[in-house]
């Protein structure tokens, strides 16, 4: 039987394998498709996945896995690996530092191991459930930060909230002390290492924030959807990541308080 200890190193050699995939392709030359929705995938997107399965179809064959790229293999499986190769492919075909390889075990549909690894910056946050969280094997956590109207605030995704719920964008812009826009996984390593305070991210993919639900709450977080309810496979998309309970419930608050445009339905 694999222990978690066992699979947190397999982890970490993933994401080094990873990571050494990513940066032969970075700011070379690309090819660059589009897929339904419009997102990119390039190149790198594929070998980098290719070379994640190949690893868990080695070292762990009774695994199941879930890949942005190349879809579902095994979903019935207890235990469960689920892949973003680039969490940020335009920031990646643009030259941009800050795109991340996700990597999450889930056992009977519950994350317990989380990674967000930043190839560029040669940082790796993992989370363990019950263990904590590290960057670089140094124990790390969230802020105690438990005043809104004082917290380091980033929006992502914010031209996409501001299209699809204008009212809620508005009002983002009125709370914290210090607001960033931004993209990608990076916002949320960064609250769980206690730099940020809270996190607004939108229109993600189970890929794109169950292994960072997992990072965030190990660090001693609270990662959830709009509404408070708990992150799964079937989460619409829309989460906020918080750096502690208090903080949680006031941005909650904040999503869901009535206005002409009413509170957040997904």
């Amino acid at each position: 039987m694999t222990t978690m200890m066992t699979i947190a190193d397999h982890a970490e050699t993933m994401s080094a394998l990873a990571s050494k995939t990513a940066m032969h392709f970075f700011r070379g030359a690309l090819g660059v498709e589009f897929k339904a929705d419009e997102s990119p995938v390039t190149q790198a997107d594929r070998a980098v996945e290719t070379e994640v399965r190949r690893y868990l179809k080695t070292h762990f064959p009774d695994h199941g896995i879930l890949g942005e790229e190349h879809g579902l293999e095994d979903g019935k499986k207890d235990h469960m690996w689920v892949v973003d190769p680039i969490d940020g492919t335009r920031s990646f075909l643009s030259g941009h530092p800050l795109f991340g390889f996700l990597l999450v075990h889930l056992t009977d549909g519950k994350p317990d191991l989380g990674v967000i690894c930043m190839p560029v910056l040669n940082e790796i946050f993992m989370g363990q459930k019950g263990k904590g969280a590290t960057l670089n094997g140094q124990l790390v956590q969230t802020s105690g930060q438990t005043s809104l109207n004082d917290a380091i605030l980033y929006i992502n995704e914010g031209e996409k909230i501001c299209r699809d719920h204008p009212v809620i964008f508005d009002r983002l812009l009125s709370i914290g002390q210090t607001r960033r826009f931004a993209y990608d996984c990076y916002p949320h390593a960064l609250l769980a290492a206690g730099h940020v305070d809270v996190v607004i991210d939108y229109d993600l993919q189970p890929y794109d924030y169950l292994s960072v639900s997992a990072v965030v709450e190990a660090a001693g977080g609270v990662m959830t959807d709009w509404n408070g309810q708990a992150l799964s496979m079937t989460s619409d998309g829309a989460v906020v990541s918080a750096a502690n309970r208090e903080l949680h419930a006031q941005v909650l608050k904040t999503l869901s308080a009535p206005s002409d445009g009413g509170s957040f339905q997904p």
